[in-house]
């Protein structure tokens, strides 16, 4: 077994990676760009070596680096993760040159399988169904409309050496070929060095589905059943789960079978993925094979009980598998959430910046199930734009698919995050959707529900309630510790009001009554709190029982015997809540207050009519426009890049562009001022 290895990834795969070879009392390397130098992968391995600035094609990207680390430290093998040089079949060549073991399938299965045209050509040798498309070299725009016209819309274009949704658009039409052509070449050459793309054609209301492969080099492949990874924003995944809804086990078979097939055709030697489209009736035809590991491979080994990491280095080091096909047993259900550095409120788009909190929920047990948060940050730590937008990947494992789902729910209302916009909102709001909790998926899900982008949940019936009542609890437990330090009347605390008028943004009130329960100390407080609707009279009481004190950024306890959890945070009279995706800041008052509060002017943000702004902290790519010009309603203004991927920003109406701001290279903040209208 090896006794140094090098991780040649940064962030959370790197993290990962290192925990498990610690686990096995392996040495670790760990490398870093000139922004990556107080990154916690750095901090958990034993030794560190800077490989340049943070453009990943000057650090991350170059081999001889990666090379020079390994001798400098001794590394005796390299693990690559995934992204950057994970599938690059020259990495694994020149390591083997210098006596480097890569950790990893042999550098002929890459070449077969990793790059995205060879891999479909390998798997319609080896008789397996392929989605039809063309996986010729493509010239140019013009041959790309040729090639989506005689396949028929729509299509879909994809890098070539892509993963990860980068460099990959959907068309519906020619203009659509036209300009996602241009924009996939563009991030495929900006992520992977090779902005080769091809176009296959794009199955309708499809399902993407994934076989998890784990081959030795004594010629063994089995394979860990399957993930479903179907909802996706822009071809980027941000659910996943194993096993899938949709499969039964005859077609999981049949899936895993021909996964494995394919492994062996081309002596597959490690961890591997096979991914598939599969349509509504469980047909389904190969997509690509992804010759490394996947982001998404936690749900798969909290399934199967099996460490992929730790299985990649003792295949690397030519121990053969421990275990047959028929040992492979799927327990239970488990989902992962990945959480991402955007803003789901602006179409999702990247945030950067520093994380002022960061609190992930308790790993471990929770309930009937068990929580997991793979992670490469920390509290204090920056996101910067320079790498995948990625936080954590938040997992939870249950008996039921259900149990999971409420378990992830749980887990992302106690996930405190601060400084930056996050995606947790999202993916809040996602667990409660009927569609998604009833299994009726598609990769087109978050495009079909979302269309108008996702806005901000706003309480109703039970969520409202339950925000409500939090809400008073809190503003008790904060208005009794003021009248603490205030003072005693006549050697007693100063008593507190029990009744509260709780009021939303959105016109919506209760009077609320907070009657102390008891408990104190190392026993949770406990209060009835009463609700009264002034719409409808309604009266609802619940039992509230809780540790929570001031300065908490998420309450946690019961209600009604039920565990339950919400983000706090502090505003002027109130408190800002947020329980199952819905937020609403709501203000406590008393009665008299709530009264003099509605007389109150709404205060009304800046005008940004006439103004593009940059929505995210970007570079400016290309600037599409000049003064004078008209531009009708959803023409191309400019592109930013952020975070590896070009973003279109589009005119809103009709305009006539009066000044141009920016220029190709400038770097802009969120809300920068990039050009002005007439």
């Amino acid at each position: 077994m090896f006794k140094k290895i090098l991780i040649a990834n940064r962030g959370e795969i790197a993290c990962r990676i290192i925990r498990t070879a610690k686990r096995m009392g392996i040495k670790t390397v760990a490398v870093y760009s000139a922004v990556d130098k107080d990154a916690l992968h750095v901090d958990m391995a034993d030794e560190a070596v800077h490989i340049g600035p943070p453009a990943a094609a000057e650090s991350y990207l170059v081999i001889e680096k990666i090379i020079n680390a390994c001798k400098e430290t001794g590394a005796e093998a390299v693990h690559p993760g995934y992204g950057f040089l994970s599938e690059r079949e020259a990495f694994a060549v020149e390591l083997a040159k210098h006596g480097i073991v890569f950790i990893g399938p042999n550098p002929k299965a890459i070449a077969a399988m990793g790059d995205k045209i060879e891999s479909k050509k390998a798997a319609a040798a080896a008789n397996v169904s392929t989605v039809p498309g063309y996986l010729g070299v493509i010239e140019d725009e013009q041959h790309a409309v040729r090639i989506a016209e005689e396949i028929g819309f729509p299509v879909m274009i994809k890098a070539s050496a892509g993963g990860g949704g980068k460099g990959m658009r959907v068309a519906h039409s020619k203009a659509e070929v036209l300009d996602g052509f241009k924009l996939a070449r563009a991030e495929a050459k900006a992520s992977f060095g090779d902005d080769r793309v091809f176009i296959e054609k794009f199955i309708i209301e499809p399902r993407h589905i994934e076989i998890q492969v784990l081959g030795d080099k004594h010629g063994h492949v089995i394979h860990l059943g399957e993930r479903e990874c179907s909802i996706q924003r822009r071809n980027q995944k941000v659910i996943e789960e194993a096993p899938s809804p949709l499969l039964d086990p005859e077609t999981r078979a049949k899936m895993g079978a021909q996964a494995v097939a394919l492994a062996k055709a081309v002596g597959y030697d490690s961890a591997g993925t096979v991914e598939f489209v599969a349509g509504q009736d469980r047909s389904f035809y190969f997509l690509e094979m992804n010759t490394r590991l996947q982001v998404e491979h936690p749900v798969t080994e909290m399934v199967t009980g099996i460490d992929l990491v730790e299985q990649m280095i003792r295949v690397a080091a030519g121990e053969p598998l421990k275990f047959a096909q028929d040992d492979i047993k799927l327990n239970g259900w488990a989902i992962e959430s990945r959480i991402y550095a955007e803003d789901p409120f602006r179409s999702f788009l990247p945030s950067t910046g520093r994380l002022t909190r960061y609190r992930p929920p308790h790993e471990g047990p929770f309930e009937d199930s068990v929580i997991r948060n793979d992670t490469g940050v920390f509290e204090g730590g920056e996101i910067s734009i320079w790498y995948d937008p990625m936080i954590a990947k938040l997992v939870t494992h249950a008996p039921t698919r259900n149990q999971a789902i409420d378990a992830m729910a749980h887990a992302l209302d106690a996930f405190a995050i601060e400084g930056i916009q996050h995606n947790i909102p999202f993916l809040s709001a996602l667990m409660q959707h009927p569609r998604w909790r009833s299994a009726k998926l598609s990769t087109g899900f978050i495009a079909e529900e979302y269309k108008d982008g996702f806005k901000v949940q706003h309480p109703e019936d039970e969520a409202a309630r339950i925000i409500a009542a939090v809400a008073a609890s809190i503003d008790f437990i904060s208005t009794r510790r003021r009248r603490l330090i205030s003072g005693q009347i006549v050697g007693r605390p100063i008593p507190v009001d029990p009744f509260r008028c709780v009021v939303f943004e959105k016109d919506l009130e209760f009077h609320v009554k907070v009657s102390e329960v008891g408990g104190s100390g190392t026993e949770a407080e406990e209060w009835n709190v009463s609700l009264l609707t002034l719409r409808g009279r309604e009266q609802h009481t619940y039992r509230l029982a809780s540790f929570w004190k001031p300065g908490d950024l998420v309450w946690r306890g019961t209600i009604d015997g039920v565990p339950r959890t919400a983000q706090v945070r502090t505003v002027p009279n109130g408190f800002k809540v947020s329980y199952r995706g819905v937020s609403a800041v709501t203000f406590v008052y008393n009665e008299r207050e709530a009264k003099l509060a509605a007389l109150m002017p709404q205060k009304k943000g800046p005008d940004h009519g006439k103004e593009l702004v940059c929505p995210m902290p970007g570079l400016v790519v290309e600037i599409a426009v000049k003064v004078g010009q008209e531009v009708k309603t959803g023409e191309a203004l400019c592109i930013v890049e952020a975070m590896k991927m070009q973003n279109v920003l589009r005119a809103e109406r009709d305009v006539t562009i009066k000044t141009i701001k920016a220029a190709p290279g400038d770097s802009m903040a969120v809300d920068a001022v990039i050009m002005e209208f007439a």
